[in-house]
């Protein structure tokens, strides 16, 4: 803590016995000799000075709202004054005033003087007064406006509600030895009881609740205390009296420091309402107003920062998880340093080890290991796993957790900056820079520097990149310098710079900050510039570490601009590496497909697998394949590539300069891009039009478009393709029209034609397609299917190889109609003698059955012509066919007769059988 006069005035009063703020912090008003003092609290300057007690003015005090204030007077006095500064009211006590209080939620004023005290409000017309048995020194409300304290000479603290009612009485042990000169409530919303402080004139500072309990044993003070005020907050508590200094506690208590000594006892102090301005008023008549400037006390170290909280206690922060763990000193904190699982905390008195629990990189629990009972002076404390580095301006020292000196390092020059680099325990590196601009680089088991760099410009701040090749300082003049530790080079500058950090996961990124930016730099590309507040002090990952007044935060920074970077170098690989720190899911896809395109196959491959894409993980794993099988053409590959990417016209380029045109025609038709395929495939090319088109044709089908794919087919020449379509659709039409433009030597599309002709009973197309082709025997099969028995006999006349193929189904279709004699000549016609010989025997054998023996005589004699013709066709068989024949028209004959007979004879029935034997039809036998 750092106190910054920032104004001093002297009044003409001598003694200044209180003061106040008006809440906006605007006006100071003061009490001083017999006048109401105004100045202006930002510079000091008297606005105006208000006349109107006649005695000294002992008190002040403002309403909350900012519309009045109050001022008591040894004259028993009390004056209300507007904002204005106009006087509004004026009522008096029996004694003189010696303190006034507005309540901060009702506005009622509390005015006290030796005797008693008064409680006043706007709308009230009458004061309402209250004895008490002994001087009221100070009082105060509770921040909820419910109670008064009264802080007495006797000692005793009176708790009052707001009827004046006493609640509480607080008797202290030092009674009216120990005079109670300055009370405060404590502020603060987070507390969870309202606390107030006493320092009374026994020089001790106690704590109560509002029920009266001590709320800690108190603290001893080395002079009398003539006042006490809260800071806005509640967190620190300033004091001043006969030590001639206003002092700095926490709320507990403890003491943290001086504000400014005076050569006057100070008699009364006020805090600037929510700021860190600290008025002071003294006996001589001095005002004087401090800045409290509060440094930040921190130490980190990667994920893990430590910073000091209220002086007293060590909050340890773990940046990506958000826990924390506070560490309670009861002391002030001078010093942080954090360093893997240890923590140093330097006290006034002693220095303080911790480490962790366990090896947990998440664990927060901190155990005590060492304390160094001595009091150090340094500029700067670092940690170790064994030894704690203490800085005092030029020197170096390192003691053991014990407090034994080890090693002493003495610089040339100031030291300005330290910061642990790592290594093995008890080994480890220190990179050290100088106000002379000299870097160095200290091993604590070393006792010899190495000097690394000499700059022109003091040290501001050092870093180290993660393999130690390279070194980033930022000096005096705010320029960020970038050296090749190995070679001295300089490699590159950037100004504007006020902190800086290399990323601990990638060697060439780093970031810095200045002029209310955040800088990022990959490699020797341009810098990224994002807007933010505060400097950077660690960079890991994807996350920057950002220190902004009091406050550590971890800015989650997407590496986008520095992988784009890399990609339009086409540095696929250091790209992936960058990525992996963190970007977004676009990001990574760009990045999977500019190394696909650029055919870095292994980082598009990594890339797609963290995006999760099967499609292109497909791809890649089938070009791998292809390489193992010796493939290495890389525009074929890309052509693969752009036609998953949709670019279907550079693939089909690239297909096409590769000498694979038959994928760019399957990649369009399985597309259904035909317009795209017929315009690659142009007109000089009739094959692979055909394919196209065949390709096209499918898809129609495919697509329940008969009739425009039997179209394609046929533009195609894939005429059986159309020709089945068609005829499954029963188009009759469309297909007389294919079986007529065919030509005769195309057999089997016109096959095609006449089966489907036949199968939807057109037989007079397919008549026609079979006298087209040729087909006789076809066309004669279609006469006889259809019946047409007349086209297929004079057929027969024309070509009589064919008489067996009509006439024996002619034969068989009139036997089927029982025309058997009809059957039996075209058995005969078409030389079936033996066929026409069966018939003529049923036609007998029926006959004879019937009593037609005229009929039976004509078939015996038809049979013996019929042998007869068998004998003219085979000789083999000649002798068994005249046997049959003599046989045949000897039953002719006998039937011929017979018949004759039959006609005469009315007596009962009788025939003969075939082989011409009498038999009596009603069991008569005859001889036979």
């Amino acid at each position: 803590m750092r106190a910054v006069l920032t104004w001093k005035e002297t009044c003409a009063e001598k003694c200044v016995y209180d003061l106040a703020f008006k809440p906006d912090g605007s006006q100071l008003i003061v009490a001083a000799g017999l006048r109401v003092l105004v100045y202006d609290a930002a510079d000091g300057n008297l606005i105006q000075p208000l006349k109107g007690h006649k005695d000294i003015v002992y008190c002040v005090a403002y309403a909350k709202d900012g519309k009045r204030f109050a001022s008591g007077s040894a004259d028993k006095s009390i004056i209300i004054w507007t904002s204005k500064l106009e006087g509004i009211l004026k009522y008096i006590h029996n004694d003189s005033i010696q303190c006034v209080a507005y309540n901060p939620v009702t506005h009622q004023l509390a005015s006290c003087s030796s005797g008693d005290f008064g409680l006043w409000s706007p709308e009230q017309k009458s004061v309402n007064k209250h004895k008490v048995s002994s001087k009221i020194t100070c009082c105060g409300w509770t921040n909820d406006g419910q109670y008064l304290a009264l802080g007495m000479m006797n000692g005793v603290v009176s708790i009052r509600n707001k009827n004046g009612e006493e609640k509480v009485k607080i008797e202290r042990p030092g009674g009216s030895s120990s005079p109670i000169w300055s009370i405060a409530w404590n502020p603060s919303k987070d507390e969870h009881n309202d606390i107030l402080a006493v320092a009374d004139w026994g020089q001790k500072l106690s704590f109560y609740q509002l029920s009266g309990n001590q709320s800690n044993k108190g603290k001893t003070l080395t002079y009398d205390p003539c006042c006490v005020s809260y800071f806005s907050k509640g967190e620190y508590i300033v004091m001043g009296g006969s030590d001639r200094q206003a002092s700095l506690y926490t709320k507990d208590g403890v003491l943290l420091g001086t504000i400014g000594e005076q050569n006057a006892w100070v008699s009364t102090c006020r805090v600037k309402p929510d700021s860190n301005f600290v008025v002071l008023g003294c006996q001589d008549g001095t005002i004087v107003c401090y800045q409290l400037i509060f440094s930040t006390v921190h130490g980190l170290y990667k994920d893990r920062y430590a910073y000091r909280e209220n002086m007293t206690d060590v909050i340890v922060q773990h940046l990506i998880t958000e826990q924390k763990a506070r560490i309670k000193c009861h002391e002030l904190v001078k010093k942080i340093a954090i360093y893997r699982n240890r923590l140093a905390i330097q006290l006034p008195e002693k220095i303080h080890i911790y480490e962790l629990e366990s090896d947990d990189t998440s664990d927060m629990h901190y155990r005590s290991k060492e304390r160094i009972y001595r009091k150090f002076e340094c500029n700067l404390l670092v940690v170790c796993s064994q030894h704690i580095i203490v800085c005092q301006e030029k020197r170096l020292q390192c003691l053991s957790f014990t407090g034994s000196k080890e090693k002493e390092w003495v610089m040339e020059s100031l030291i300005r900056y330290i910061k642990v680099i790592g290594g093995p325990p008890a080994r480890e590196g220190l990179l050290v820079g100088l106000k002379n601009g000299a870097i160095l680089k200290i091993f604590v088991d070393n006792p010899l520097p190495i000097t690394l760099l000499k700059l022109s410009a003091s040290v501001r701040c050092l870093d180290m990149s993660a393999s130690r090749n390279k070194l980033a300082v930022v000096d005096e003049q705010n320029t960020l310098l970038v050296y090749d530790i190995n070679s001295k080079e300089l490699l590159f500058q950037e100004p504007n710079a006020n902190s800086v950090a290399w990323n601990t996961q990638c060697e060439d990124m780093l970031c810095f900050s200045g002029n209310g930016y955040l800088n990022i730099k990959a490699s020797n590309f341009p810098v990224h510039q994002q807007k933010m507040k505060g400097f950077v002090v660690g960079y890991n990952g994807s996350k920057i570490f950002c220190l902004h007044v009091y406050s550590m935060s971890a800015v989650d920074v997407p590496q986008s601009a520095p992988m784009y970077q890399y990609l339009e170098r086409k540095m696929f690989k250091e790209a992936y590496q960058i990525a992996c720190l963190g970007v977004t899911d676009s990001d990574w896809r760009d990045l999977a497909t500019e190394a696909l395109e650029g055919l870095d196959f292994d980082t598009a491959k990594k890339a797609f697998i963290r995006i999760r894409d099967l499609r292109y993980l497909e791809l890649i794993n089938s070009i791998e394949e292809r390489k193992k099988r010796g493939e290495n053409d890389n525009e074929l590959f890309l052509a693969d590539v752009c036609a998953y990417q949709g670019k279907f016209h550079e693939a089909a380029k690239l297909y096409k300069h590769t000498g694979h045109e038959s994928r760019a025609l399957s990649m369009y038709t399985d597309l259904r891009m035909f317009d795209y395929a017929k315009e690659f495939v142009g007109a000089t090319d009739p094959k692979s039009s055909r394919i196209l088109m065949t390709k096209q044709a499918d898809w129609a089908k495919s697509s329940k478009e008969p009739r425009a794919a039997a179209e394609m087919y046929l533009s195609a020449g894939e005429h059986l393709k159309a020709i089945d379509i068609i005829g499954e659709h029963g188009w009759a039409d469309m297909l007389i029209d294919i079986a007529r433009k065919l030509d005769k030597a195309e057999r089997e599309p016109l096959a095609k034609c006449a089966f489907h002709f036949k199968r939807l009973k057109h037989h007079g197309y397919a008549s026609e397609t079979y006298s087209k082709m040729g087909d006789l025997k076809a066309l004669v099969h279609l006469h006889v299917e259809t019946r047409h028995w007349e086209e297929a006999f004079s057929l027969v006349e024309k070509h009589p190889q064919f008489k067996y193929d009509v006439f024996v189904p002619y034969a068989q279709w009139l036997a089927e109609n029982d025309r058997f004699e009809e059957a039996q000549k075209a058995f005969h016609k078409a030389g079936r003698q033996n066929e026409a010989v069966k018939v003529l025997e049923q036609l007998t054998h029926n006959a004879v059955v019937e009593n037609r023996f005229n009929d039976a005589g004509y078939y015996y004699w038809m049979l013996s012509m019929q042998c007869l013709d068998i004998v003219r066709e085979n000789e083999e068989q000649r002798d068994e066919m005249l046997k049959k024949f003599e046989r045949f028209q000897h039953l002719a004959e006998l039937y011929h007769v017979y018949r004759s007979i039959q006609r005469y004879t009315p007596q009962g029935s009788k025939h003969c059988n075939t082989d011409g034997r009498s038999v009596w039809t009603e069991g008569e036998t005859v001889e036979k």
